[in-house]
């Protein structure tokens, strides 16, 4: 097994389509279904930032799964210090791959790329319906520290 960096937009809208259809499904108000060349064309625009970086599991030349991660730098302000995180904005393994212990293997390259730019601070999100997040996060040690919340009107 590979955890390869690629800036294949096209691979990444591939293997993004679990990740759309699960949002679509969850939340039909919020998230369009996969279309792949509208994802493509969007990971191509930010794949030119240094600051986004795209890494997937291959095995036996097969993708099994992806990560995408920002660099960010939160500024100082007047209610807060500055820090810089690893932000994950997705993680997904193909159905078919899970429990394999690829997610992990997904998570440690972040924590690679943390420690080489001296990160302490990794952070993620997730739909609160998404139970596999969910347990997969709590399972990697991540905790909670801020909610979001909405009111439809």
């Amino acid at each position: 097994m590979d955890i390869i960096r690629t800036q294949n937009h096209e691979l990444i809208s591939e293997l993004n389509r679990e990740v759309q259809h699960i949002h679509a499904q969850m939340y039909p108000n919020h998230f369009k279904e996969h279309d792949h060349i509208a994802v493509s064309d969007f990971f191509k625009s930010i794949m030119t930032n240094p600051n986004y970086q795209f890494y997937i599991v291959e095995e036996q030349g097969q993708e099994q799964g992806y990560i995408w991660m920002e660099i960010k730098e939160h500024q100082e302000n007047p209610f807060r210090k500055s820090y810089k995180s690893l932000y994950i904005h997705q993680l997904n393994v193909i159905k078919a791959h899970r429990n394999q212990g690829l997610g992990k293997q997904l998570m440690n390259k972040a924590y690679e790329i943390a420690a080489q730019n001296q990160i302490s601070k990794i952070e993620v999100d997730y739909w609160v319906n998404n139970e596999i997040a969910k347990n997969f996060y709590d399972k990697s040690g991540f905790i909670t520290y801020r909610e979001y919340r909405y009111k439809d009107l």
